[in-house]
This record gives C-alpha cells, structure tokens and sequence, in this order.
C-alpha cells in the first residue's frame, strides 16, 4: 500500500496545452477556436479522469478503492491503471451479471490485466449501488478498509479537482465546452471559469437529468451555485455510446483538418455541436471557443464519466 501523492506520484503534465485550431467554419464567422488537449495530462488517466481521481486517490491514502462502471467504462479502466501505478488494490464493480459468464472486452481486459478484481452485478443492483446495504454487502467482499468512489468519480472532491481546469483556461477563452456523462467535469471547470467566461456542457447521455446533477454538485463542492454554465441537449445521437453516420464522418473530417485522433463517445459529440452551433450564429462574431478535448479512442466505447 502506499500512500504518495497521487498529483506528485502520476507526473501529470498540467496545464495541458491549449492550442489554436484554424478551421473555416469558425473563421469565417469571426470566431477563434481552441483545443484544450486534456487528453495530454497523462497517458494512463487521461484527462478530466486525471483531474477527478487525483483528490479521491489523495483521500484515500492508499487504501484499497472501490468504485462503479458499465463493460467499457473509461473511469474503470483509470482506476485500475491508478492502482498498478500508485500500488493500491482497486475493485470495480461492472453493470451487468451477465457479462461475468463471457470472455472479458479489451477495456475490462485491461482492468483485469492492471490488477482490478471485476464483480458483475445485476442491473437492479447497481441502480441500488448508493443504497447502505447494497453498500454494505459489496464491502463485505471487498479488501479492509476500502474506499468507495463514485461511478465515474464525480463527487465533492473530483469537482475541486476539476475547478482546476476552469483556472487553467481564466481568461483564455469567452466560452468553454466540455462533454458531460455524470456532470463532475462540468460543475468543476463552471467554478473555476472567470466571471466573464461561460462553460458550455454538451450531455452524451437522453434524460434531462444533468442539470439538477450539475446543481447538486456544486451544492456539495462549494456551497452553491459556481461559475456561468448552461447545457444544450440535442447532441447525445440517441444516447449513450450512440452516433451513425453523421458523427463518425464528422469525427473523421475533423480529424484529418487537426491532427486529432477524435474519441467518439464523448469529444465528437462536443465538437459537432460547437460547429453547429457556429453554423446556427450562437456565438457574436469575436467570440473565443475553447473545446475541452477530455480523452482518446480507446477500446470500443466508454462509459459515463
């Protein structure tokens, strides 16, 4: 067991870098774009996984952790990585029993492969995961003294941790879009942003329900309310881990225009709706647009985070 800070012990590189995008659509609009390349904090927790697990790994001092995800959860496959860098035991706790049967997918391959001990769960159970005693009885099996994080980390202290990413960009940018699966990231940088700034958060998920997250969070991270955000809705191609045609001939056409290896759950979708967005005159001719690129492709979808 260890307990080395994990901002000190991971080596992230922060600030990642912000760099200018030229692409016509926002040139000639009178619009500037920037990429903040969050995808460069760390090779193994990239981006805003970086930012959220960094204070929970902290809390936890080495304790062993246990936390939640779907078959191709991003968060999952950090946590684990984590745990074979910082030398913690980690448990994830996967969405669906019936996965425990089958031979594992390249993401909980890599869990495994990074020492995560993997229990499927029913569905039902994992709705539940919050509730005491489901609680209780997953502790039970799990290492002494194990530390529960959240499905996708997004609690008080990933907030904080992400209001960082809100003071890396003061100043640089009037407005900054984030993808939002659980509402952490976005609750995080809205907070750190100055007062003359605004975080735009682009929902990958159906639902409606990330407002009242956003809040909550906020509530619990500072106190109240946090920094200028606002959410459009439109943009999830049918849900979770959804896309079609559209989006990955957007994701390849921005790709090839950027040098950017664009991940498609969470970054394309972002993306697509900031140019349609500049397409549609949402932005004053003037505007800077900063797109916080939070990951990389990895092994066929992800989870929400």
């Amino acid at each position: 067991m260890t307990s080395r800070d994990p901002a000190a012990a991971l080596e992230p590189r922060l600030p990642s870098p912000l760099l200018p995008a030229d692409d016509d659509r926002f040139t000639r609009r009178g619009l500037r774009l920037l990429l903040k390349r969050d995808d460069l904090v760390h090779p193994d927790l990239v981006g805003n996984k970086w930012r959220k697990l960094a204070p929970n790994l902290a809390a936890a001092a080495g304790r062993p952790v246990l936390t939640f995800g779907g078959a191709y959860s991003n968060h999952l496959r950090a946590t684990a990585a984590a745990g074979r860098l910082l030398g913690f035991p980690t448990v994830g706790v996967v969405r669906g029993d019936e996965l425990a049967g089958r031979p594992l997918n390249p993401s909980l391959e890599r869990c495994a492969a990074d020492g995560m001990r993997l229990v499927f769960v029913d569905r039902a159970t994992y709705r539940a995961k919050d509730d005491p005693a489901v609680l209780a009885r997953l502790l039970r099996d799990a290492p002494e003294g194990a530390v529960v994080v959240p499905e996708g980390g997004s609690n008080a202290a990933a907030v904080r941790g992400c209001a960082a990413l809100g003071g890396e960009l003061r100043g640089r940018a009037d407005v900054v879009a984030v993808a939002c699966g659980t509402g952490g990231t976005l609750a995080g940088l809205a907070a750190g942003l100055g007062p003359r700034q605004r975080a735009l958060g682009v929902p990958v998920l159906r639902g409606g329900f990330l407002g009242d997250a956003v809040r909550d969070l906020q509530e619990r991270a500072f106190g109240g309310p946090a920094g200028r955000w606002e959410l459009d809705e439109r943009f999830h191609f049918g849900g979770y881990a959804r896309g079609g045609p559209a989006l990955e001939e957007f994701a390849e056409d921005f790709g090839a225009r950027h040098g950017l290896a664009v991940e498609r759950v969470y970054v394309a979708k972002m993306l697509y709706a900031l140019v349609t967005l500049a397409e549609e005159g949402a932005f004053a001719p003037g505007t800077t647009v900063a797109a916080v690129v939070t990951g990389r492709p990895e092994p066929a979808g992800g989870d929400p985070g």
